[in-house]
């Protein structure tokens, strides 16, 4: 069992006479960060902002934290070093990455496949794919329940001039766990490349990427309990096949070749604090092995505390006829993010919870899309509860309690 004094020991924001006032449950919306990450960020805009990699200590001390920060993560992934890249944010390296498919499928007759479950940044760049003349087929989720049938991705490929797919880990709404590896795996036998939107499922456990069988997974660290970065993970064969959207001369650099924005030297380098935090759990629970191996056992054990604490909402919210729960009743087929539609707008409602204690929100949070496509009213929007691994059962029957008085 996840050690919870131990976790919450991790984070600043408990110990925050602001914060800590509320139960926090707008985790999807960006987690607390990790004191690791708050102390090398602290360091290096205290003894390294300078530019770095130049030929004296400051600099010198600042690159190598930058690079230790691509080795640290990319080894936790299963990934080389290399074939992680960092921008300023998830959004920014999708449309970065959509543009390098731009090139490389103009005026070939391919086809893309997206989904209508996903939140609009792994969603509107590919579909404006079309302006060059570039076939876009939409996967279809089911309208009762908000999942995504991998029969019919099967029938979307079939033709054979389908060349990429791109769909989410789980949606920031919906928040079902799609089978990653399975839809990899139908995609690969088709000859289609993989981007995985990896931003709402990230924050319950890091991914193993080999383990997915994806060529590209997108995440945000400001939701993974760290700075505010984008990470792309894009490995080396689809990479370097896809069109460089940087300078002509980093072109040969896997890492620069898709990153046209200056890096955030600062941010970039504090991230090796969310491999520092995943380390100290795995320590403090006696995980050993490669960092790979680390981070497996440490996601599970995320992943079992986060599946005990969200149940006792869902199983609330089961009892209520005021309310439609998106997305599984089945704690182990979900990440905790809970979204429920109301009988009256959703936003007075996320507004009364916080005079109540509770931090959360309401609206369409860019899922606009999967929204429309379960019938639900953008006016009214949706309440959106999210957790985390830290998350304690005492936060769960804070929010359960106001729910009861504000409902």
């Amino acid at each position: 069992m996840l050690d919870m004094d131990f976790v919450r020991a991790q984070f600043p924001a408990f110990q925050s006479p602001v914060l800590s006032s509320h139960a926090f449950f707008e985790n999807a919306g960006g987690s607390y960060p990790c004191q690791q990450v708050v102390d090398r960020l602290t360091r290096f805009y205290t003894h390294r902002k300078v530019q770095p990699y130049g030929p004296y200590p400051g600099a010198q001390a600042g690159g190598a934290e930058m690079d230790e920060a691509r080795t640290r993560l990319s080894a936790m992934m299963g990934v080389a070093p290399k074939e992680v890249s960092f921008g300023p944010s998830t959004s920014a390296n999708t449309y970065v990455l959509a543009q390098a498919v731009r090139q490389w499928l103009r005026g070939s007759n391919a086809a893309i496949i997206v989904t209508n479950q996903d939140h609009e940044a792994n969603s509107g760049v590919w579909r404006r794919l079309a302006d060059e003349g570039i076939e876009v087929r939409e996967w279809q989720l089911d309208p009762a329940t908000g999942s995504l049938d991998p029969a019919d991705l099967t029938a979307l490929v079939a033709d054979g001039r389908v060349k990429l797919l791109c769909f989410p880990h789980c949606s920031n709404v919906i928040a079902e766990i799609n089978d990653v590896a399975a839809i990899t795996a139908i995609a690969r036998a088709a000859d289609v490349r993989t981007v995985v939107d990896g931003v709402s499922y990230a924050p319950h456990g890091f991914p193993d990427v080999p383990a997915l069988g994806c060529d590209a997974y997108l995440f945000s660290a400001y939701k993974t309990f760290g700075p505010h970065q984008g990470i792309m993970v894009l490995r080396e064969a689809f990479g370097m096949e896809l069109p460089g959207q940087a300078h002509y001369f980093n072109n040969a650099t896997l890492y620069k070749r898709h990153t046209p924005a200056g890096p955030d030297h600062a941010q970039i380098a504090a991230c090796a604090g969310m491999a520092d935090y995943v380390d100290a759990i795995a320590a403090h629970h006696g995980f050993g092995g490669d960092a790979l191996a680390r981070n497996r056992g440490v996601h599970d054990l995320m992943r079992a505390q986060e599946i005990a604490i969200i149940a006792p909402l869902l199983d609330y919210l089961a009892g209520r006829n005021d309310v439609r729960l998106l997305g599984p009743r089945d704690a182990t087929r979900r990440a905790p993010t809970v979204a429920v539609e109301l009988d009256r707008a959703a936003e007075p409602v996320s507004e009364a919870l916080g005079r109540e204690g509770i931090a959360c929100w309401a609206g369409d949070f860019y899922a606009v899309r999967p929204l429309q496509a379960l019938g639900i009213d953008l006016d009214k929007g949706v309440l959106r509860m999210s957790a985390a691994h830290y998350t304690s059962p005492q936060d769960v029957s804070r929010l359960i309690t106001a729910l009861d008085r504000v409902l």
